[in-house]
C-alpha cells in the first residue's frame, strides 16, 4: 500500500514535470505567450467601427499614346513592308497625325484615403492623385463620389479632397503620434491591390525615420502589412485614432516585406489645416544653408558632442541675415526646441508661423549666444542660375602656390578663375591640387574649391592659411581645423581636417 502510494506520487510528479515542459516548449515555439506579453485578443470590434471611414481613391488620367516617336524603318524601295508599317503606325515619319486626331487612352490607378469630416473632407497621399484628370472616392457601401482637390503638398506627400455627400459620412479622428513607442500595436486599413477594406496588424518598428523622401522626413516605420494601393490610408492606434498616413514601403518585389512608412499625424495635421484654410502650405523660412555637425567638426568648434545644425551660408536679404546669424554658427536650439541633428531644423522651422519672433541659440566662436529672429514665409520660387561670364583672354596661370594639410593653394587670380570657371563673386584661396594620402576622399575637396575661412578667420593668401594652421599645431589643444569652402558656384560648406603634429 505504501509502495503503491509512492509510485502514484512519482507518476503525478513526472506528469506535472512533463506538462510544465510542454508549456515551456510551446512558449519557446511561439504557440502561446506568457501572461502580459500577448497582443490584443481580437481587433474585430475596433476594425468594424473604423472601416466605414476608410475609402478607395480611384483616379483616371488621359494618356497620349500617339506613336510620334516611332518612325518607319529604312526599307528598300518597293518593299511590301512599307505599306504594312504605314497602316500599323498612326503617324508618318514627319510626326503628322493621321486625320489630324491624337490617340489617347485612359489610365486608371487605385489608392486609399480616409474621411476626417462628415461633410466630405478626405485625406490621401499627393502621389495617389498626382496628374489625375478625374478623381473618384469609393466608400465601403459601394457609393462613388467625384472629388475635387482642396490642396496638396508634395513635400509631405499629403492631399486634401472634398466630396459632396447626400448624407453625413462616417469620419475618424487624428491622435497624437508623439506618444508612439517602438513596440506599440498599430492597425492599417486600406485598398491593397484593389482589395478594399483590408485590415492588417503590426507594431511600430521605429520612429523618426529619414528615408530621403523629402526635406521633412520623420516617418513611422511599421511591420503592419502595407502594399501597393495602401498609399494614403490610415494607420490607427489601439484607441482607433489616426496616428499616421501610410505612404511608402521598401520592397524588392513590390509586396510587403514588413517595412512600411507612415507620415506621423503630428506632421500631417498642421499641413492639412493649412491646406483646408489656404489651399496651400505656409511654412516658416529662416534663410540659411546648413550642414551636419560631424564628430570632427564638433571637436574643431569646441562642442562637447556632435549636435545642432552648422550654418554654411546665410541667404542675402533673408530673416537670418536680418537677425545677424552668421556663417559658422551652430544652431543648437530654435524657438525653445533642441536641434539634435541637422535634419531636425528644417522641420522645426517649417512648423513655425511666419512673422513670429523666435530665440535662436547658437554656438559662435566657442560661446553660446541667443539671437532673436523674425521668421519669414517659405515661398516656392525658382532660383536663377548665376552667370559665371566668359573670358576670351588666357593669361598665364599663377605660380604662387603653397601646400598646407595636403592642399595645394594659390591666389584666386583671373587665370585660375577662368580655368576652374569660378563665379566672379567668389573670393578666397583656390585649391589647385589635393593629396588624397593626406586628405581623405570622403571630404570631397577637389581642385577649384575655394578656401574662404580657416578656424573661422577670413584668409586672403595661402600664407595666412599656413599661419593659422601652424598656430593651431603649436597650441597642441586641437586635433582638427575647420575650413570654410566655396564651390565654383559660390555654395558654401564646412570641412574638418586633422592637424598633423608639428615635427
Amino acid at each position: 500500500m505504501t509502495r503503491t502510494a509512492s509510485v502514484d506520487r512519482s507518476y503525478v510528479t513526472i506528469k506535472s514535470a512533463l506538462a510544465a515542459l510542454a508549456v515551456l516548449s510551446m512558449i519557446v515555439l511561439g504557440l502561446t505567450r506568457p501572461a502580459g506579453a500577448q497582443g490584443p485578443a481580437s481587433v474585430a470590434d475596433l476594425a468594424e467601427g473604423l472601416t466605414g471611414a476608410v475609402v478607395n481613391i480611384s483616379t483616371t488620367q488621359n494618356v497620349d499614346v500617339s506613336q510620334r516617336n516611332f518612325q518607319i524603318p529604312e526599307l528598300p524601295e518597293g518593299s511590301p513592308f512599307k505599306d504594312f508599317f504605314k497602316d500599323l503606325l498612326p503617324e508618318n515619319r514627319n510626326g503628322e497625325k493621321n486625320g489630324g486626331k491624337r490617340r489617347s487612352r485612359k489610365s486608371n490607378s487605385l489608392g486609399s484615403g480616409f474621411v476626417i469630416d462628415s461633410k466630405g473632407i478626405v485625406i490621401t497621399n499627393n502621389h495617389v492623385i498626382a496628374d489625375a484628370d478625374e478623381i473618384k472616392v469609393i466608400f465601403a457601401d459601394g457609393e462613388k463620389l467625384e472629388a475635387k482637390i482642396i490642396g496638396r503638398d508634395s513635400k509631405t506627400d499629403i492631399a486634401v479632397l472634398k466630396v459632396e455627400p447626400k448624407k453625413s459620412l462616417q469620419a475618424v479622428e487624428f491622435g497624437s503620434s508623439k506618444n508612439l513607442r517602438v513596440g506599440d500595436w498599430v492597425m492599417a486599413i486600406g485598398n491593397p491591390f484593389g482589395l478594399g477594406g483590408t485590415v492588417t496588424m503590426g507594431i511600430v518598428s521605429a520612429i523618426k525615420r529619414d528615408i530621403s523622401a523629402g526635406p521633412y522626413d520623420n516617418f513611422i516605420q511599421t511591420d503592419a502589412a502595407i502594399n501597393r494601393g495602401n498609399s494614403g490610408g490610415p494607420l490607427f492606434n489601439m484607441d482607433g485614432k489616426v496616428v499616421g498616413i501610410n505612404t511608402a514601403i521598401i520592397s524588392p518585389s513590390g509586396g510587403s516585406i514588413g517595412i512600411g512608412f507612415s507620415v506621423p499625424s503630428d506632421t500631417a495635421t498642421s499641413v492639412i489645416e493649412q491646406l483646408i484654410e489656404f489651399g496651400e502650405t505656409r511654412r516658416g523660412w529662416l534663410g540659411v544653408r546648413i550642414q551636419a555637425v560631424t564628430d570632427e567638426i564638433a571637436e574643431g568648434l569646441g562642442l562637447d558632442k556632435a549636435r545642432g545644425a552648422l550654418v554654411s551660408e546665410v541667404t542675402p536679404g533673408g530673416p537670418a541675415e536680418a537677425g545677424k546669424l552668421k556663417s559658422g554658427d551652430v544652431i543648437l536650439s530654435f524657438d525653445d526646441k533642441d536641434v539634435p541633428q541637422m535634419r531636425d531644423l528644417p522641420r522645426i522651422v517649417a512648423d513655425t508661423a511666419a512673422d513670429k519672433v523666435v530665440d535662436v541659440v547658437v554656438l559662435r566662436k566657442g560661446k553660446e549666444e541667443t539671437i532673436k529672429v523674425k521668421i519669414g514665409r517659405l515661398e516656392e520660387k525658382k532660383v536663377a542660375s548665376k552667370d559665371a561670364g566668359s573670358d576670351e583672354t588666357k593669361p598665364e596661370a599663377s605660380t604662387e602656390e603653397q601646400t598646407v594639410l595636403g592642399l595645394t593653394l594659390a591666389p584666386l587670380d583671373k587665370a585660375l578663375r577662368s580655368r576652374f570657371k569660378i563665379d566672379k563673386e567668389v573670393e578666397g584661396i583656390v585649391v589647385t591640387g589635393v593629396d588624397n594620402e593626406i586628405v581623405p576622399e570622403e571630404k570631397r575637396i577637389k581642385p577649384g574649391d575655394v578656401v574662404i575661412e580657416v578656424d573661422q578667420q577670413e584668409v586672403s593668401t595661402a600664407g595666412e592659411v599656413a599661419d593659422v594652421v601652424d598656430g593651431l599645431k603649436k597650441s597642441g589643444d586641437r586635433k582638427t581645423v575647420i575650413l570654410r569652402l566655396a564651390n565654383k558656384n559660390g555654395e558654401h560648406r564646412f570641412v574638418a581636417l586633422k592637424l598633423k603634429p608639428k615635427s
